[in-house]
């Protein structure tokens, strides 16, 4: 596994969101060791991808401050993270069926915090 690392250029790792920040601070540790690079991760390119409005990392026996201090936006790493956006939803426009579109759009208003909550009378 060391010798892949080593000559690893890109690393993509994916649903990172849910990833603990500790995961991400190892991965550099270990990607400047092997190689003797200081370098953020040895020079390796590192492609991220998730979405934050998901899932937390989670940490047994925790309060939710735990949670948040674990993500990796909380990492001292993150401020060398170039951040990209996806505006078009790729499974939308590949299967080009108008009921994945209207689900796809219910999913972005939820993550938004666009929809209404009505409190119950019970």
């Amino acid at each position: 596994m060391a010798k892949v690392l080593i000559a690893a250029k890109i690393i993509i790792w994916d649903e990172c969101t849910m990833a603990h920040k500790r995961a991400l601070e190892a991965l550099d540790r270990t990607s400047k060791d092997l190689p003797k690079d200081s370098r953020c991760f040895g020079d390796a390119m590192i492609l991220l991808s998730g979405d934050f409005r998901q899932t937390l990392p989670v940490v047994p026996r925790s309060i939710a401050a735990d949670e948040i201090n674990a993500r990796l936006k909380s990492s001292n790493l993150w401020y060398n993270v170039k951040k990209f956006q996806s505006v078009a939803n790729k499974r939308v426009a590949l299967l080009n069926d108008p009921s994945t579109e209207d689900f796809c759009k219910q999913l972005l208003t939820i993550g938004k915090g666009r929809v209404p909550v009505y409190e119950s009378s019970g």
